[in-house]
């Protein structure tokens, strides 16, 4: 094995390893509300020198690479990356009993490495082929392993204590951070970021004009969706312990686009927020919505039958004709 490959993984152990220690040790010190997030002092901190690093290097790379390629060549790096990260999700489906799946994700690598110009065009969805998304984290909590606390690592963003641990395998088995060619390698794996995070810009449009408290939004939509993905779209009811006094759950289904950015907004005390959030600015009416208006002390109040205003500060309407304005 090549050792500069070893030693980029070792990094990155490194990275999660230390940041996690940090974590627990700020956490000793730490008294905080919610139960899911004890560390809470500590991840703001991340998330905003995450965020400063997107805001000053990640998001504009991104918006000048959406610019200078076309959609098609976009989507085909996207693909091509996608049919690597097949195998490993083969590997984990097998790994939750999923053996079906497991099977069909080999197939789709075969069909699309061969068919598909080594995974650029994805042939194999075209046939019916569903692609999954699978990690070493969803499969610890299939076997059982609990979240732990909410961590927000520097570079890589939202995770769990379980979760840091399986994106330890994750890259330690990374085809792409595997590779021997240096040259290459880095260039795969800034690549392989920039494409992501371009692909991410329409959802995190959305997430700063509707987040009220974008540290929250993140860290809800982020628990809820690795729940949801872990049970398949089917979780079971959260014990009302594991929540907040003040907090609603959020929706079983939260958008995949905002496994990253975030997904679906909390409003507390409002009601649970709607399956499959879409978001649109201004809203385009349809039928007669049901109106939340958030206002500026935190406070929504919900007035059906009423008319969105006709150019609110954000209005976000969901699937099933909810919609979120604020003022």
């Amino acid at each position: 094995m090549n050792m500069n490959a070893k030693g980029m993984r070792v990094s990155g152990c490194a990275i999660f390893a230390l940041a996690l220690a940090l974590a627990v040790l700020s956490g000793c010190a730490t008294t905080a509300s919610n139960p899911r997030d004890p560390i809470e002092g500590f991840n703001r901190a991340m998330f905003g020198f995450n965020e400063a690093v997107d805001r000053a290097v990640l998001k504009p790379v991104a918006e000048g690479y959406r610019a200078v390629l076309p959609a098609p060549v976009r989507t085909g790096v996207t693909n091509f990356f996608g049919n690597i990260e097949d195998l490993w999700i083969a590997v984990n489906n097998v790994l939750q009993g999923k053996v079906v799946d497991g099977v069909q994700d080999l197939l789709r690598v075969a069909v699309n490495t061969v068919f598909g110009i080594f995974g650029v065009i994805d042939v194999a969805s075209d046939m019916g082929m569903q692609k999954h998304n699978e990690d070493f984290g969803q499969t610890l909590g299939k076997w059982g392993v609990g979240n732990g606390a909410y961590v927000v690592m520097p570079f890589f963003g939202p995770s769990t204590v379980r979760d840091v641990g399986g994106r330890m395998v994750d890259m330690y088995v990374d085809p792409v951070v595997n590779e021997g060619n240096i040259p290459l390698r880095n260039t795969a794996v800034a690549l392989r970021t920039i494409d992501l995070r371009a692909n991410l810009l329409d959802a995190s449009s959305v997430l700063e004009q509707a987040a009220l408290d974008k540290y929250t939004f993140v860290r809800d939509a982020f628990l809820q969706r690795r729940r949801n993905l872990i049970y398949d779209g089917n979780p079971p009811p959260e014990p009302r312990a594991a929540l907040d006094a003040d907090e609603q759950p959020l929706s079983a289904a939260a958008p995949a686009e905002v496994a990253v950015a975030a997904a679906v907004p909390v409003v507390p005390p409002v009601q649970a927020v709607p399956d499959a959030a879409v978001a649109e600015t201004p809203v385009a009416e349809a039928t007669t919505p049901v109106i939340y208006t958030m206002f500026a002390d935190g406070v929504a109040l919900k007035t059906p039958n009423a008319v969105p205003e006709p150019s609110p500060t954000t209005a976000v309407r969901f699937a099933d004709n909810v919609v979120l304005q604020a003022k």
